[in-house]
C-alpha cells in the first residue's frame, strides 16, 4: 500500500465516521433522557466515539509504515534501534605472551657444548651455538674473567682472534695482555644476567684494565672489577687512566677485517675521534661506534663464519661516527641537573617477557638436547586435544554465563 492511497483511506473512513457520529447524536437529543428504550443506548456515542479513535490510530500506523517503506525506496533509511547486544565493544588488545620454557634457564643449566660441527645459528640476539671451543684460562697475553659463570666459550673464528689480538698488543702496542670477559655460554643462548647478545659465540667483552705481569687466583678475578674510563662529567675520559695504550689496542681489534662492530662509551668514542684527528688512515673509526655503558671495556663483534645459518647485522653508515651521531650520544649520556618533579605513586610495571625457546631458531632446540651433555627440554604446560576434550566431558553442566570479551 503507497502513501497516497492510505491518505485517500483516511479521509474516507474520516468522513463516514462523523456522518454517523452526527445522526447518532442528533436523535439522541430529540429523547426523553427518562425512555426506557433511550436508556439502553445512551452510550452510544461514546462507544461510536471510542471505536473512532481505535480506528484513527490504526490508520496513523498504517500510514507510518508506508512512509517508512516509501523512505527506504528512495534510499533513505529508517532509525535503527540501539540495543546492548549490537553495540560494538572496544577492547584493548593484548599482546599474546610467548609460550614455552625459559631459554635463558635452559642454556645456562649446560656445561659442556654440543660436539659437532662449530656453527653460530641465528642472531646475536637471538640464536646459540654448535661446537663452541674454550678460551683458556690462561695464556701468554690473556687471562680469562669470572671463571665462575662458565662464559668462555665461543666459535672458533672468535677463539683465534682473541689470542691474536692479545699476542699482538702485547709485542706492538705496549699492552702487557687482555683482561678477557664474557663470551658465550656452552651452547650460546640467552644468559641469565648481563646481556642481551653474546648468543651465537662471535661476541666478547674486553677489558680496559691492563692485565697485571702476575698469575691472578680464582677468587680474584671474581672479585676483581674493571676500571672505568670516565671523568666526572661523564663525556669526557679520565687522563689518569685512560692512555695512548688504550687508542692503540682498540685500532688493533678494529683494523682485522673480521671485526665487524665495536662499541664503546660515547666518551671513549670521543677520545678515539680526537687522538686519530691527525691521522692519514680513520677507516678502522668506522667500526667503533657509541652506545650506552661499556665504559669499562669494549665489546668486539665479528662475523658470521661461512657455513653458519647466522644472520649479519645491517651495514653501517658510511661516516666514521665522528660528527652529528657523536654529538647526539654526548647529549644523551650527559649528566642531566637535577628538576623538581611532582611525588607521583610509583606505577608497577609488568615484568619483561623471556625469550623462550620457540622464539629461538629451530635447529637451537637440537643443539641444546646433544649428547653428551645436553638435557631434557620440559613440556610446555598446553593441553592436547585428548586433555582438552576429556575436560571438556568432566565439566560442571552449569557453567557461569559469559562476560563478554572486556571481563578476562
Amino acid at each position: 500500500m503507497s502513501a497516497v492511497s492510505v491518505h485517500t483511506t483516511m479521509a474516507m473512513a474520516f468522513s463516514k465516521q462523523q456522518s454517523r457520529t452526527r445522526a447518532i447524536s442528533s436523535s439522541y437529543r430529540h429523547q426523553d433522557p427518562t425512555d426506557a428504550n433511550v436508556q439502553g443506548v445512551s452510550s452510544a456515542p461514546r462507544g461510536e466515539g471510542m471505536r473512532f479513535v481505535s480506528l484513527c490510530c490504526g490508520i496513523f500506523l498504517a500510514l507510518a509504515l508506508a512512509a517508512t517503506l516509501s523512505g527506504q525506496a528512495v534510499g533513505l533509511h529508517p532509525t535503527k534501534m540501539v540495543s546492548a547486544s549490537n553495540v560494538p565493544v572496544h577492547t584493548k588488545k593484548v599482546a599474546k605472551e610467548p609460550t614455552g620454557p625459559s631459554a635463558k634457564e635452559l642454556f645456562s643449566a649446560v656445561k659442556i657444548p654440543a660436539a659437532e660441527a662449530a656453527r653460530s645459528i641465528g642472531f646475536y640476539a637471538k640464536g646459540c651455538l654448535a661446537g663452541a671451543e674454550a678460551l683458556p684460562t690462561d695464556g701468554v697475553a690473556w687471562q680469562t674473567m669470572r671463571l665462575s659463570r662458565n662464559r668462555n666459550w665461543g666459535h672458533p673464528n672468535l677463539i683465534a682472534l682473541i689470542e691474536k689480538v692479545a699476542v699482538e698488543a702485547r709485542a706492538h702496542d705496549g699492552w702487557l695482555g687482555l683482561l678477557v670477559g664474557d663470551i658465550s655460554q656452552p651452547r650460546g643462548g640467552p644468559m641469565p644476567s648481563g646481556h642481551a647478545s653474546h648468543q651465537v659465540g662471535l661476541d666478547v667483552d674486553i677489558w680496559l684494565t691492563p692485565m697485571p705481569e702476575e698469575r691472578l687466583s680464582a677468587q680474584q678475578r671474581e672479585e676483581l672489577s674493571a676500571t672505568s674510563m670516565l671523568a666526572d662529567d661523564k663525556v669526557s675520559v679520565d687522563p689518569r687512566v685512560w692512555t695512548d695504550a688504550h687508542a692503540r689496542v682498540i685500532k688493533r681489534a678494529a683494523s682485522y677485517p673480521v671485526v665487524k662492530r665495536i662499541f664503546v662509551h660515547p666518551a671513549i668514542k670521543k677520545a678515539l675521534c680526537e687522538a686519530a684527528a691527525h691521522d692519514s688512515d680513520r677507516s678502522w673509526l668506522h667500526k667503533v661506534r657509541a652506545y650506552w655503558g661499556h665504559n669499562d671495556h669494549f665489546h668486539l663483534r665479528i662475523a658470521c663464519p661461512a657455513g653458519s645459518p647466522c644472520r649479519a647485522q645491517p651495514p653501517l653508515s658510511s661516516d666514521d661516527g665522528c660528527g652529528k651521531e657523536l654529538t647526539r650520544w654526548l647529549a644523551l649520556v650527559a649528566p642531566k641537573p637535577p628538576t623538581p618533579q611532582p611525588v607521583k605513586p610509583a606505577r608497577p610495571q609488568p615484568p619483561k617477557s623471556e625469550i623462550t625457546l620457540d622464539q629461538l631458531p629451530a635447529e637451537c632446540r637440537a643443539v641444546l638436547t646433544r649428547a653428551p651433555g645436553g638435557i631434557a627440554i620440559p613440556l610446555v604446560a598446553k593441553p592436547t586435544g585428548a586433555e582438552e576434550k576429556a575436560a571438556k566431558t568432566l565439566a560442571p553442566a552449569k557453567r557461569p554465563p559469559k562476560l563478554g570479551p572486556t571481563a578476562q
